[in-house]
């Protein structure tokens, strides 16, 4: 556990009873001093609460508290919902006597339902009286909701001279797919940082980890992406210009994707993760295009289930995805089981072979499509019979 702590940040997590569930359902995350911060929030056009409030409360680039709660995702409740975020956030601003603008919010679970105050009003005090340096773990534990586990993932990089330290959790197993993927995410780091460049280097991390997974092609209402950087590492400040930030941003890169497989390998009836590489395109927009198409479709995922070394869906799906190539040209191999050379299947016996690894729990499909030097690599996973049961009494 000491290996989640993050110097200057304390969290809680209790259960408030939301949904009438006894669960872990709501945390606190507390830095001790303002932190600078930054945020990535989902692209739909049909924005929860929270992301709206948030949105505007990070326009001054710096942050006290992030509360979270599940059950319930407060996306689609109207006028109340957003008071309902306003009034909890006021909770935890005049409990810990700080700016109710220092405030983040984030909900996760069933959206149109609408948040009951009274759990907030009860859980807050409890939450500020029971925070500690080992509280980001239960927080990750209470966001939870179809996720099957916890998911964290730490980080410790030299920055000028200075150890840095960067904790990450995040959650999501189902309503996945980039523009961002459907998650919520916070980032603590004792980093000292400019916000403009904690910001550029937030927007590049989830543009490699978080928008290059998918599990169902369903982008939700809720997804965030929070980073809080506190400064006690005591190293010179990054900016967007210094030579200091590389090792910092890979570190960065790096948690994010970590937690990003993490959803993946967590999807809703999961039983693989399959990395989908893409070389040879024109650029690397049409690899990402052929990527995301491989990735995303059900016939493609139904066959890694089958463990069906179906290759025609594959072309297939590259066919529509929009990138542009010669079908008498492409190569699709299962890890180093090449299994089409330019366009032509190569037997049975090949067949068989790739047809051994698509019974591992992890694999990748490799494909080149030899009209240019665009790359890209994208995540995903199988589609099961549970994916279908547990999206049906999602709500029961």
């Amino acid at each position: 556990m000491d290996n989640f702590k993050v110097n200057g940040f304390k969290a809680a997590a209790v259960r408030s009873g939301i949904r009438g569930k006894d669960r872990l359902d709501m945390g606190l995350i507390v830095c001790d001093r303002p932190a600078v911060a930054a945020g990535v929030f989902t692209t739909s056009l049909v924005k929860a609460a929270p992301v709206l409030l948030d949105t505007a409360r990070l326009a001054d680039g710096k942050a006290r508290a992030i509360l979270v709660n599940s059950g319930i995702a407060n996306a689609c409740s109207g006028a109340p919902g957003m008071a309902a975020a306003i009034s909890s956030s006021k909770f935890v601003a005049d409990g810990l006597e700080i700016g109710e603008d220092d405030v983040l919010i984030a909900s996760t679970g069933v959206i149109g339902e609408q948040l009951d105050l009274a759990c907030f009003k009860k859980a807050i005090p409890a939450l500020i009286e029971a925070l500690s340096t080992d509280g980001l773990v239960e927080v990750s534990q209470a966001i939870m909701t179809t996720d099957t586990v916890a998911k964290m993932a730490v980080r410790v990089v030299e920055v000028a001279g200075k150890p840095v330290k960067l904790v990450g959790m995040t959650k999501g197993a189902g309503m996945i797919k980039p523009n961002m993927a459907t998650m919520l995410a916070f980032v603590m780091t004792d980093v000292a940082i400019e916000q403009g460049c904690l910001q550029q280097m937030l927007q590049q991390a989830c543009d490699r980890s978080f928008n290059r997974i998918t599990i169902d092609g369903d982008t939700s209402t809720n997804d965030s992406v929070i980073i809080l950087a506190n400064g006690l590492a005591g190293n010179q400040p990054l900016t967007e210009n210094s030579s200091e930030a590389a090792p910092f941003m890979a570190a960065l890169a790096d948690l994010t994707k970590d937690l990003a497989l993490q959803i993946v390998r967590d999807g809703e009836g999961a039983t693989k993760l399959v990395t989908v590489r893409v070389k040879g395109a024109r650029n690397d927009q049409e690899a990402k295009q052929a990527a995301e198409t491989v990735a995303e479709s059900n016939l493609v995922k139904t066959a890694f289930f089958g463990e069906d070394a179906n290759w025609g869906r594959i072309i297939g799906a590259l066919g529509r995805s929009g990138a542009a190539f010669d079908q008498q040209q492409v190569d699709i191999a299962f890890d180093e089981v090449l299994m089409v050379e330019n366009g032509l299947g190569l037997g049975s016996e090949v067949e068989a072979a790739a047809t051994e690894v698509l019974k591992q729990k992890e694999f990748s499909v490799n494909i080149d499509l030899k009209a240019g030097s665009g790359s890209c690599e994208y995540y995903t996973c199988d589609f099961s019979l549970d994916y279908v049961k547990i999206n049906a009494d999602y709500r029961t």
